[in-house]
């Protein structure tokens, strides 16, 4: 539903007047306590951010590894990986799978983790009865994250083997292939992934620190040792651990962005003034006005300018002045028509960055706009991109049109958030939607027979609700195809970032 002209508008308002139950926009129930003035957008929602909202959360519980716990709420998934760690004697049940098959890769699950915790600082406060579930998704993550940190100098960054695993289409609770332990340590460095779980650390420590004060505590300790060895021991650990990392999460972009991003978050989650000096001593080096747009698993430049550029506008520490003019950058990189664009959009409105999950950067970038708007809101400044003024409430705008075209506004009236909306994806490249629950199938499905699921042309048993896909090609298209990784994948980081835009959203059109 778009704008209405003003007769349906009235025309609504006096069918409210009559009918207390009329249902507007996605089938949720019109809020009669909130006058239609309070809303921050003077329209209706075109969408349900509320029920995404939810989803958006609820996904990250099909995506659990280790021993499931009694309130689980997708039930057709059972236990798994229940020996992880033991090849090195260590214990590392629990975590995440990253996407679609059994292979915990550290890496990208620090990176959501950050982003899922990022999210609540920001908009936690706007998320009512589904904060508790954002929080225990990112307990899920920060328990592993401390287990994968438990011995100093050394980080464990990967259970499983990739190869073998894909070589398998296999239910996580039947997995059968190798759960090799890879670690980074002094011989072995990986600053990318050491300083990104510094991060993820940092960032929890605020999620729990009013909630669990001991357990904060804890993590942030943990960061901050994490952090030293990141810094100290530089190298990518792509370099060391090409052969299990690559080519699935390579660290493209080098290490410095992550040791910025990790400072970053270790000022913020202490206020210890190291943090502040490191970052003014290497701000530079580390790459903080180079002009990349793109904010990922793999760079973290973007991220580390809009969370610095809060220091200056909002807590007004003038010697991060200069993060205000790199963020900036990047806002005027992504407007559309703006004099210093220079982001691609699909036909049908959708950011497009590259054809291999690119809705990662539709969320991580919608939610970088909604932030960036809170902090200049706060602090009464625009964005001045070459003489065009960049408002808060334009940057909202666009977010809020990256949201709506995932969730159904685009050439397709695709949802590509699985289990919202009337139609979206039957087919996504996911192991344990696609293959029969244990429940319904109790018999393992050994590795190479499962490929017949794979292969079908029948619609996922399970429907991993919440998933966000890759997503349609830079044309609009989407086929639909379970092989199709590119575009059919669901990710934990395509989720964790889109969390925090939904909270907004919904609150701001007063469904929360």
């Amino acid at each position: 539903m778009g704008l209405l002209p003003l007769s349906s508008c009235t025309l609504v308002i006096l069918l409210l007047c009559y009918s207390p139950t009329l249902l507007i926009c996605n089938a949720f129930p019109a809020n009669h306590n909130k006058p239609f003035h309070h809303f921050h957008h003077p329209r209706f929602a075109s969408h349900n951010y509320r029920d995404a909202l939810t989803k958006s959360i609820l996904f990250f519980e099909g995506q659990r590894s280790g021993k499931l716990p009694s309130n689980q709420r997708l039930t057709w998934r059972r236990d798994s990986g229940l020996s992880d760690g033991s090849a090195m004697h260590v214990d590392l049940v629990g975590g995440y799978y990253d996407a679609g098959d059994n292979v915990k890769f550290g890496f990208p699950m620090a990176f959501t983790t950050t982003m899922l915790s990022w999210s609540v600082i920001e908009f936690g406060g706007l998320m009512k009865g589904e904060l508790p579930n954002a929080k225990e998704a990112i307990r899920w993550a920060s328990d592993y994250l401390l287990k994968a940190t438990a011995f100093p100098d050394t980080i464990y960054v990967q259970v499983g083997d990739a190869n073998k695993d894909h070589s398998c289409w296999e239910r996580p609770e039947d997995m059968d292939t190798p759960r090799t332990v890879i670690k980074i340590d002094k011989n072995t460095p990986g600053s990318d992934v050491a300083a990104e779980t510094a991060a993820a650390l940092a960032s929890a420590s605020l999620v729990f620190r009013r909630s669990d004060p001991a357990y904060s505590k804890l993590l942030v300790r943990r960061a901050m040792r994490v952090f030293q060895f990141a810094d100290k021991h530089r190298g990518a650990y792509s370099y060391g651990l090409k052969k299990f990392v690559c080519p699935f999460y390579c660290s493209y972009s080098g290490y410095q962005d992550e040791l910025l991003w990790g400072a970053a978050w270790l000022h913020k989650a202490t206020k210890n003034p190291t943090y502040l000096n490191y970052i003014q001593a290497n701000g530079q080096t580390l790459g903080a006005a180079e002009f990349d747009n793109t904010f990922g698993w793999d760079n973290k430049h973007v991220g580390a300018r809009i969370l610095l550029s809060k220091a200056f506008l909002v807590q007004k520490l003038k010697s991060l002045h200069d993060y205000k003019g790199h963020a900036d950058n990047f806002i005027c990189s992504i407007i559309p028509g703006s004099p210093f664009s220079s982001t691609k959009y699909t036909p049908g409105g959708l950011l497009f960055k590259m054809s291999d999950g690119n809705m990662q950067y539709v969320t991580s970038s919608s939610f970088l706009l909604v932030t960036y708007a809170k902090y200049l809101t706060s602090a009464h400044q625009v964005v001045n991109c070459g003489g065009a003024i960049i408002t808060p409430k334009r940057l909202r705008s666009i977010a809020k049109k990256q949201v709506d075209y995932l969730l159904g506004d685009n050439p397709l009236k695709m949802s590509y958030m699985v289990g919202y909306g009337p139609r979206y994806p039957q087919r996504i490249h996911h192991r344990g939607s696609s293959l029969p629950s244990v429940a319904s199938h109790p018999a393992k499905i050994q590795c190479s027979s499962g490929f017949s699921f794979m292969k079908s042309q029948s619609p996922n048993p399970n429907i991993l609700v919440g998933a966000v896909v890759g997503g349609p090609d830079v044309h609009d298209r989407f086929p639909d195809e379970r092989s199709d990784y590119e575009q059919s994948e669901p990710a934990t980081y395509i989720n964790a970032p889109l969390v925090g835009t939904l909270a907004y959203l919904a609150h701001s059109f007063g469904q929360l």
